[in-house]
């Protein structure tokens, strides 16, 4: 899917829309994306050592 089709796709509003608007409709949009490449990557913290972690800094 090309660049211009995904952002049509994403950007789903009314007519009267700003480009505040879209903006925050693709930076929400592009975090989600790269949230979800972190969790397909692996490269993500259990809840166990996040809890463990915390106590460290917290200590």
């Amino acid at each position: 899917m090309s660049t211009r089709e995904e952002v049509i796709r994403v950007i789903d509003l009314p007519n009267n829309v700003t480009l505040d608007d879209i903006i925050k409709e693709l930076s929400v949009h592009a975090k989600i994306e790269k949230g979800l490449k972190v969790l397909n990557d692996g490269e993500y913290y259990s809840h166990d050592e996040v809890k463990e972690k915390l106590a460290k800094w917290l200590n």
